[in-house]
């Protein structure tokens, strides 16, 4: 038990810079217009709604992506390794629905795939870290 909570906050970590690093890209890639504040509620809202579908496809990106490593990366260190996956991709889903609740104005695509994608992503970032239940010692 020990072993996969560690996996699941190591996992959980990852998920998180892996997500940073790929928004940070997305970003530089994609600017935001000048004189608006990402941190200001009311500006995130027009940059959304001002941001090209590339911009948007690198938000979903990241959302994946940061699935996909830390799930990598939970499977790995954890004795049940689709638990710890899953549940660092509840934590995406979850981030992605507060993402939603605060700009309720993403589009379409990007709410249904920020939320659908997690879950199989890090399922299969599971089954790639080679880790099964069944062939660790007990």
């Amino acid at each position: 038990m020990g072993r996969t909570i560690l996996g699941m906050l190591v996992g959980l970590v990852t998920m998180w810079l892996t997500v940073a690093a790929l928004e940070f890209l997305g970003h530089a890639l994609f600017p935001p217009p000048a004189g608006l504040d990402p941190q200001n509620p009311e500006h995130l809202q027009m940059i959304i709604a001002a941001a090209p579908t590339g911009a948007l496809a690198m938000l979903v990106a990241a959302w994946a992506g940061g699935s996909f490593v830390g799930g990598w990366v939970a499977a790995r260190t954890a004795r049940h390794a689709r638990a710890a996956a899953i549940a660092v991709a509840l934590f995406v889903m979850a981030g992605v629905a507060g993402m939603i609740m605060i700009v309720p104005d993403h589009p379409g695509w990007v709410s249904a795939l920020g939320l659908v994608l997690p879950i199989p992503v890090a399922l299969v970032a599971a089954r790639l870290a080679g880790r099964r239940e069944k062939t660790l010692p007990k």
